[in-house]
């Protein structure tokens, strides 16, 4: 691994962290799928799908900071609020060693993407603009299924090395996705909330709107709340078509109050499908925003939008112009 000087991504544990309570009175923008975008767009190679891989490179460090100048641009044209995820989804200790990484490098390059965000927002917030760091946790295996599946402590304990090493850094909160079985998700909550740092939870979905495990998205969210004390500060769902939950979240109730984020893929494909697939099925920008507007007419918290796989800038424009009133700059 070539050497990198940490010290030019200054990522050092602030005397305060943002009031995460902003996040709740506008819009909020994420960025879209960040390693599709890469391999099928840009044509950069991402061994294992990790994005921290680039992180290794001065070339690498200069296509992030590319990648989200992008959308922080919209976000400030827009008048939104904006999430800046890192690029650490699979940058947890099994995956350090598939990488050919010491944990030592792998917690050098969490920390090295802290910083190289926290010079981005400063060099892009603005009033109107707020932007929240959100240090990433991808599961332990896929994304899809749930393979060997852990029990919460032994996730709480996987998880808590790169939870705690974002806890040290200037990151406001950590943000869980593609998480697939409630007990990973209840570690990595637990894991958090020991290192002191708010902790959101995403939960991959099937085309029939439950968990890989066939339990449903209520009932996950329900067995989390009550194990953790409701430690998550929100919500999420990703990697699934809003085809595939619409109908769950159009029966309503008080639950649909703890998802306050979406990352739709901008595919109706399955999971099966998607994996077999050699091509990128970008789907339609503009019904995809339409989409998310319908969810928002039932998910009265839902303001935290952006995209999961084959989603790129444009889905994230039309999510905007979707979402954001005409003429009401950041408001929700």
């Amino acid at each position: 691994m070539t050497e990198i000087d940490y010290s030019q991504f200054s990522s050092a544990r602030p005397k305060h962290r943002r009031d995460l309570s902003l996040l709740s009175d506008r819009i909020f923008l994420m960025d879209g799928g960040m390693e599709t975008t890469f391999i099928f767009h840009d044509g950069i190679e991402l061994p294992y799908f990790a994005s921290i891989d680039l992180m290794r490179r001065e070339s690498g460090r200069e296509t992030l900071s590319a990648y989200y100048t992008r959308f922080l641009d919209l976000a400030r044209e827009r008048g939104a609020g904006f999430v800046m995820d890192a690029p650490t989804w699979r940058a947890s200790p099994d995956w350090a060693v598939k990488l050919g990484l010491t944990q030592d490098e792998m917690s050098g390059l969490n920390r090295a993407s802290i910083g190289l965000m926290l010079r981005l927002r400063d060099r892009f917030e603005a009033p109107a603009t707020p932007v929240i760091l959100a240090g990433v946790v991808g599961p332990r295996g896929d994304g899809y299924q749930p393979g060997a599946t852990m029990s919460a402590a032994e996730a709480a304990r996987y998880h808590a090395t790169q939870i705690e090493t974002f806890a040290d850094t200037a990151a406001d909160m950590v943000s869980a996705y593609t998480i697939n079985y409630v007990e990973e998700a209840v570690g990595i909550a637990l894991a958090a909330k020991a290192a002191g740092i708010p902790a959101t939870i995403s939960f991959t979905l099937e085309t029939d709107g439950k968990l890989p495990t066939g339990q449903s998205l209520r009932a996950a969210i329900e067995q989390v709340d009550a194990q953790t004390d409701a430690a998550p500060l929100y919500y999420m769902i990703n990697c699934a078509h809003p085809t595939h939950f619409a109908g769950i979240i159009a029966e309503g109730g008080d639950w649909l109050d703890r998802i306050q984020g979406l990352r739709a893929n901008a595919s109706r494909r399955s999971h099966a499908e998607l994996d077999a697939s050699p091509d990128l099925d970008a789907g339609d920008p503009a019904e995809l925003g339409r989409q998310y507007r319908a969810l928002r007419t039932h998910m009265r918290r839902l303001n935290i939008l952006g995209g999961c796989c084959g989603t790129d800038y444009r889905h994230v424009d039309q999510i905007s112009l979707a979402c954001l009133p005409a003429g009401a700059a950041g408001g929700a």
